[in-house]
């Protein structure tokens, strides 16, 4: 049947109408008159996949992944790279206002919006190594991925040789280029041929660790981080600094600062070279072991972290003026806003890999205004986006 797309919804598919039912055809974009052909039926929508593009947009470009429109990966690569961010901006933007709140975001650029990947998961199912097609769990073949760093498409070309048949397989990389393999598989493996790889840290076999080291060091604007291989790190490493920098400018010299959700330390770093004192919480033993010694690695002596949930720190001895908040893609817990709403910080920054939850937090907080906010692109030519919203408290009534 024949369509035109109208619009982008929020997960970068393209919204036309098909008997007046609103239709998601992903790998479209607005101003396309295709021919799809429809999936999936439900009550009050649709979704079809593009048979024939009988006329694509003005703004249409080539992409440059092969896999573009199989792979489930990316949304964005018909567009030019500054129009796929302004359709990310005005995506959080109108959900911010959808739900009553009024945000004029900053967009903070990716400006090397390929090969910026430090760490990729690859599906293998029956011998085949790659991403999931778009919508299923079906494998689409690959050798190389556009938005890894060039030193993982190195490491992709090796994978056969491990004879997996079924699993997965982790590939990260740090600033200097070394790589640690996680993989994790019932097979059984070979690893001759990836212990040659230069700059190898270490291979790690359903947790334990087979060759080398389970850790490697990375490094954001001079402050050096011990990454555990199972520790959560930021997958762009170049706008991950430009976070760090809006987390450090968030604090002043006089500043107590709670870091939920911490990490290896990477925000509550950033804020302790500036502020008076600094403690995070994080729930990943290794990650809260990788952040202490990283500050004993920058000889950052007033940061400390520790080992909880943070939804279950309401006896916590701290009087602390400001909050940073870096949760799950689920966003905050009931518990956690209760924390917040009975402690009142001062000013909290709510960093989000999610911004729909972030927006069902942020009215759950209604003794806080938005002051500031961004929207960050780790993700490029995906339709995720990072957003960033700085709260103030508000005036006593």
């Amino acid at each position: 049947m024949k369509v035109e797309i109208l619009r982008f919804d929020d997960f970068g598919r393209g919204i036309c109408y098909v008997n007046d039912k609103v239709t998601f055809v992903p790998f479209s974009m607005p101003g396309d008159v295709l021919e799809i052909e429809i999936t999936k039926g439900k009550k009050n929508y649709n979704e079809g996949k593009i048979v024939k593009i009988i006329k694509p947009s003005k703004n249409r470009v080539v992409p440059s992944c092969p896999y573009f429109g199989v792979c489930g990966g990316c949304a964005y690569q018909m567009l030019q790279y500054d129009d796929s961010i302004l359709e990310k901006q005005n995506n959080v933007i109108n959900y911010f206002k959808k739900n009553g709140l009024l945000i004029k975001p900053n967009i903070i650029k990716n400006d090397i919006p390929y090969n910026y990947r430090n760490k990729i998961t690859l599906k293998i199912v029956n011998k085949k190594i790659g991403y999931f097609k778009s919508s299923s769990h079906d494998i689409v073949e690959i050798n190389k991925c556009l938005l890894a760093e060039n030193k993982i498409n190195e490491v992709i070309k090796l994978m056969p040789s491990l004879n997996i048949v079924n699993g997965e397989v982790i590939i990260r990389c740090n600033y200097k280029d070394e790589v640690l393999i996680i993989i994790n598989t019932n097979d059984k493996i070979d690893i001759s041929k990836i212990k040659d790889i230069k700059d190898l840290k270490g291979i790690i076999l359903n947790n334990k660790t087979i060759y080398g080291d389970n850790y490697f060091i990375e490094e954001v604007n001079d402050i050096k981080y011990n990454v555990a291989y199972d520790a959560f790190f930021q997958v762009n490493r170049l706008v991950c600094g430009k976070m760090f920098k809006i987390a450090q400018n968030f604090v002043n010299v006089d500043d107590i600062v709670l870091d939920l959700y911490s990490g290896v330390g990477t925000l509550g770093l950033s804020a302790a070279t500036k502020a008076r004192k600094v403690v995070g919480v994080e729930i990943n033993k290794n990650a809260v072991d990788n952040a202490n010694l990283n500050a004993k690695l920058n000889n950052l002596t007033n940061a400390k972290f520790i080992y909880s949930d943070a939804g279950s720190i309401k006896n916590l001895e701290l009087n602390f003026n400001k909050l940073i908040v870096d949760p799950p893609r689920a966003g905050l817990s009931k518990d956690t806003i209760n924390f917040i709403k009975e402690r009142l910080p001062e000013e909290i920054m709510y960093i989000s890999c999610d911004y729909h939850t972030q927006v069902r937090d942020l009215k759950l907080l209604d003794d806080y205004e938005i002051i500031d906010s961004y929207v960050c692109d780790l993700f490029s030519y995906t339709y995720h986006a990072e957003s960033i919203v700085s709260l103030k408290l508000k005036s006593v009534r």
